[in-house]
């Protein structure tokens, strides 16, 4: 799908920005940015029992669509035959040890069955359009340590596969459905089934299975979205939780608990990823997990934290003043985040192009930092094109949210394409996460003006259907910003140190929505309170106790 855009003068930049030329989603579209209608009690302002039940209301999604799935990626493969085997997690032991990690299982291998217990696989024909799922039998002595396993019926009553049958079956199922010249498609070589006997040669192809569920996965089914909206009410109540306790916590750790514990209470206790609660200079570590740091002295908390739902994943963020009230160094790096993430949210529609939605976001935090004197000697068009905003905005400004919490990318990168990264250059990703070096940002910026006909065909567009994060950020770590950028003449005399120096003690600000894209605009699934609302429960909350 093309956007129609233009390349316009922007006064304030003295530069080009891209603007997409398409109407603005109506109401019932999008989410408004700043959340929503503010009430005047506290009870009211909190409302968690309310969120949480209306995205309950919206999630009445039936059985998992095991069967879609597999037929989307049969579609991806691009094949009219061939049997995909993929089995799922078992259960583990620590080195040494009869204890074990928490089961986790494998995703690939849920997304085309819904089953999330040990001993299982699941198997498709693809010319047949034949799905079934194939379960351990549980051993009553075994119920008696350890309880029951679902049962056939219960699987076939959560899961729209075609059969479930027991495990034991698997090895004559393989060899009756392998014809000589068949193809298995398998993830990995070594969950290639053991195959004792064979009527004849049977291809095994680890290579195409891998991208085609990558690709299938990228934009999610109406029952994912479903999934998605309920970790994400669970996980903003439980945002506005610590909130409404934030003036008694005296250490990160309380806050980590009382998160980590109101999503339990609501049926919701695997975390998507380890919380983030950084306070002070914390918060400008972007992964930041020790989370047992004392509160005082410290401006702000960063708290990014999100809670699965049936195996699929939310992710938020929000930044807020641990005294209840923003310094004007903090209210003023808070200010520019919020911007950055509004302007962003409005322009997500289908067709539009991710980095264009990230360059637009450097483009405000530049202008902004310049107003601030935290940037200095340039031109705004200058500094950008510089790439200078990455000491303070190192990161990619979101990524696709789904079975993982940086869910798979499928054939294109959110933002950065296969040529997008100079050669020897910082940049590139850890996992899915895109890290941005100054030089990459500076292609990303020549590719978005070039002509359709110079420009990269890898670029990603958002579609329908697709969930992804806007996480924009202004961050002040010390270390990062001396190595590579107050040490380095290209980008040193563009930063005022000693107004710096101001900025330091705020650490960092990150906000973080999660945002489907809809036929013709966005809905914000994320319901954790931002601006007035935000600080108005951390405030009266208090006042009430």
């Amino acid at each position: 799908m093309e956007v129609d855009h233009d390349l316009v003068i922007v006064d304030e930049f003295d530069a080009l920005a891209i603007e997409v030329k398409v109407p603005k989603p109506a109401a019932s579209e999008s989410a408004p940015a700043q959340g929503h209608a503010r009430k005047s009690s506290l009870q009211a302002k909190l409302g968690l029992k309310r969120i949480i039940d209306d995205a309950f209301s919206k999630d009445r999604a039936g059985k998992y669509p095991a069967k879609q799935h597999a037929q989307k990626v049969a579609k991806k493969l691009g094949v009219q035959n061939g049997l995909i085997f993929l089995p799922g997690q078992e259960e583990k032991n620590y080195e040494d040890s009869d204890m074990g990690p928490e089961f986790h299982q494998r995703r690939y291998f849920f997304y085309l069955s819904g089953a999330s217990f040990p001993g299982c696989s699941v198997t498709y024909d693809i010319a047949r359009d034949h799905l079934i799922l194939w379960v351990p039998y549980v051993d009553p002595r075994n119920v008696l340590w350890y309880g029951k396993s679902p049962s056939i019926d219960d699987c076939r009553a959560i899961s729209a596969v075609d059969d479930v049958r027991y495990v034991s079956g698997l090895d004559k199922f393989l060899y009756t459905a392998l014809a000589p010249g068949s193809t298995l498609f398998v993830l990995h070589p070594e969950q290639t089934p053991k195959l004792e006997s064979t009527k004849g040669v049977v291809h095994i192809d680890t290579v195409k299975l891998r991208p085609a569920v990558d690709a299938a996965r990228v934009v999610k089914t109406d029952y994912e979205v479903a999934m998605i909206r309920r970790a994400n009410a669970i996980s903003s109540a439980a945002h506005k939780a610590v909130m409404s306790r934030m003036k008694k916590l005296t250490n990160e750790r309380e806050i980590d608990a009382i998160f980590r514990g109101f999503c339990t209470a609501q049926g919701a206790p695997h975390q998507a990823y380890p919380i983030i609660a950084g306070s002070g200079p914390n918060a400008s570590t972007l992964h930041y997990d020790s989370n047992n740091e004392p509160l005082t002295g410290r401006q702000l908390v960063c708290l990014d934290a999100g809670a699965e739902w049936n195996c699929y994943a939310s992710d938020v963020t929000r930044t807020f003043p641990i005294s209840g009230t923003f310094t004007p160094e903090a209210a003023a790096i808070h200010s520019i985040v919020t911007r950055m993430q509004n302007e962003c949210i409005e322009r997500v529609r289908p067709g539009v192009v991710f980095s264009t939605l990230h360059l637009h976001a450097c483009i405000v935090a530049v202008t902004e930092l310049l107003r601030l004197g935290i940037l200095q000697n340039g031109t705004a068009a200058e500094i950008f094109n510089r790439g200078t905003i990455t000491a303070f905005f190192p990161h990619g400004l979101g990524h696709h949210v789904g079975l993982e919490v940086h869910d798979v990318i499928g054939p294109e990168r959110l933002l950065l394409g296969a040529t997008t990264v100079p050669k020897g250059k910082r940049g590139g990703a850890i996992g899915k996460r895109e890290v941005l070096a100054p030089e990459t940002l500076a292609v990303m910026y020549r590719d978005a003006l070039a002509t359709s006909a110079d420009a990269p065909k890898e670029k990603r567009r958002l579609e329908k259907n697709m969930v992804v994060t806007i996480e924009p950020g202004i961050y002040f770590c010390r270390e990062y910003i001396q190595a590579y950028f107050l040490d380095n003449s290209a980008h040193a005399k563009y930063i005022n140190k000693d107004v710096l120096e101001k900025y330091y003690p705020v650490g960092g600000v990150r906000i973080e929505d999660c945002i489907l894209v809809t036929e013709t605009g966005y809905e914000n699934l994320t319901t954790a309170p931002k601006g007035d609302e935000m600080l108005a429960i951390i405030n009266e909350s208090a006042a009430q106790a």
